[in-house]
C-alpha cells in the first residue's frame, strides 16, 4: 500500500495585541492557512518567541507596558531571534512612526482596520521572502564551504591558545562550539546564525591569555587577590577581540565578555541577571560547563553524563537559563554524538573535521 505524501508543515504566525477582538480578527483571517498563536501584550510575546520562535510576527504598536517598538527592538538585538520577520499592525501610521519601526528592523506595516486580502497577501509575501533568504544563505554557505571551514579552523586554533594555558585540550573548543550550535538551533536561531555562533564560541575564553600562569594553573583554591585577577579575563577577551562591524566578531566579543554571568546575578564581570544576559552567552555557558564536567583534566576525572546533566538541572534558574537547560537536555543525543566524534585523544592537533 502506497503511503500518501506528507503534507508540508504550516508556517506559524504569532499575533500580538492587547485587544482580544483584534486578535480574533487576525486569527479568523489567517487560521485556515497557518498555525496562529496569540500573545496579549509585549511581555507575553517575548516569552512565547523565546520558548517557540514563530516564522513571522504580526505586532501591534500601541500596547500598555512593553509596546510594539520595544518588543521589536529586543527581538532584533537578540542574535537568536533577529531573523524573524515582524509586520506592525496598527492605526498609528504617522510618517515618523513608520520610519521608526522600519529602522528597528520591521519588514512592513499593515493599517487598522485591517483588510483580509491585504493581510493574507503581506503575510504570504514576507514568508516567501524569508524562505528565499534562508535558501540563499544555504547556497552561499555551500559555495563558500572551504572558506568557512578554513575560518573555523583558524578560530579554533585561536581558542586553543587560551585552552592550553588552562590545562584544557584542543578538542574542548571544538566540542563546546558544536554543542552551542545544537542549542542555538533548538532555541530558534537560523542555520546561518547558529553557524556564526559555532564560529564565535571557541573565542569565549581568549582573555585567559592575559592571566598569569601561576594563577591560571594553580591547582588549589585561588585567594581573593588571585580571584580578582582571574575575573578580569572576560574584559581582557573583549579587548583582544575588539569592536568590529563583523557579525562574527561582534558576537564573539559579546560572548567573551558575558559568558560567566549567571542567571541569578551572582556571576561576573557585571553581575547581570536573567534576560539581561545575552542569550548567546547563556547558550555558550551551558555548552562550556557540560563539556568541562564530562572531560578528564590533570586535576580531575571526567564526570559521567548523568552526573553532568544533574549538575545542569541543579543549576537551572541559579547559574543557567532554565529554559535553555531543558532544550539542551532534549537534544542530548545530538550532543553525545558530537562528544563521541571529537573524543579526547593524545593527539591535540584534531582539526574538527
Amino acid at each position: 500500500m502506497t503511503t500518501p505524501p506528507k503534507e508540508p508543515e504550516r508556517a506559524t504566525i504569532l499575533v500580538v495585541d492587547d485587544t482580544p477582538e483584534n486578535i480574533d480578527v487576525l486569527v479568523g483571517i489567517l487560521g485556515e492557512d497557518y498555525q496562529v498563536r496569540a500573545a496579549r501584550g509585549g511581555e507575553q510575546a517575548l516569552k512565547l518567541v523565546r520558548k517557540a520562535p514563530p516564522d513571522l510576527i504580526l505586532l501591534d504598536v500601541m500596547m500598555p507596558g512593553v509596546d510594539g517598538f520595544e518588543v521589536c527592538r529586543r527581538l532584533k538585538e537578540d542574535f537568536t531571534t533577529r531573523h524573524i520577520p515582524i509586520i506592525f499592525v496598527t492605526a498609528k501610521i504617522a510618517m515618523q512612526d513608520e520610519l521608526a519601526g522600519l529602522e528597528l528592523g520591521a519588514v512592513d506595516y499593515i493599517t487598522k482596520p485591517v483588510s483580509p486580502p491585504i493581510v493574507r497577501a503581506r503575510v504570504r509575501t514576507h514568508l516567501a521572502l524569508y524562505d528565499q533568504n534562508r535558501e540563499l544563505e544555504r547556497q552561499v554557505r555551500a559555495r563558500t564551504r572551504e572558506l568557512h571551514d578554513t575560518r573555523l579552523k583558524v578560530i579554533q586554533r585561536l581558542g586553543r591558545a587560551a585552552e592550553y594555558k588552562d590545562n584544557e585540550t584542543g578538542t574542548h573548543v571544538i566540542r563546546m562550539s558544536h554543542y552551542s550550535k545544537i542549542l542555538g538551533l533548538a532555541a530558534g536561531m537560523s542555520e546561518a546564525e547558529a553557524e556564526t555562533l559555532m564560529h564565535a564560541a571557541p573565542m569565549h575564553d581568549i582573555g585567559k591569555i592575559g592571566i598569569p600562569d601561576h594563577i591560571l594553573r594553580k591547582h588549589g583554591r585561588l585567594d581573593d587577590a588571585e580571584w580578582s585577577v582571574m575575573r578580569t579575563h572576560p574584559a581582557v577577551g573583549a579587548k583582544i577581540i575588539g569592536e568590529d562591524d563583523s557579525e562574527l566578531l561582534t558576537m564573539a566579543r559579546l560572548i567573551a565578555l558575558t559568558h560567566h554571568e549567571k542567571w541569578n546575578g551572582s556571576g561576573y564581570p557585571a553581575g547581570l541577571a536573567g534576560e539581561a544576559i545575552p542569550r548567546v552567552s547563556r547558550i555558550v555557558a551551558i555548552a562550556d560547563v557540560f563539556d568541562a564536567l564530562t572531560s578528564p583534566r590533570p586535576y580531575k576525572m571526567a564526570w559521567s553524563v548523568e552526573e553532568a546533566t544533574a549538575k545542569l538541572q541543579d543549576g537551572a534558574g541559579v547559574h543557567f537559563d532554565p529554559q535553555l537547560v531543558t532544550l539542551f537536555l532534549e537534544h542530548l543525543p545530538e550532543v553525545l554524538e558530537i562528544k563521541e566524534r571529537f573524543a579526547e585523544t593524545s593527539d591535540l592537533e584534531t582539526d574538527g573535521e
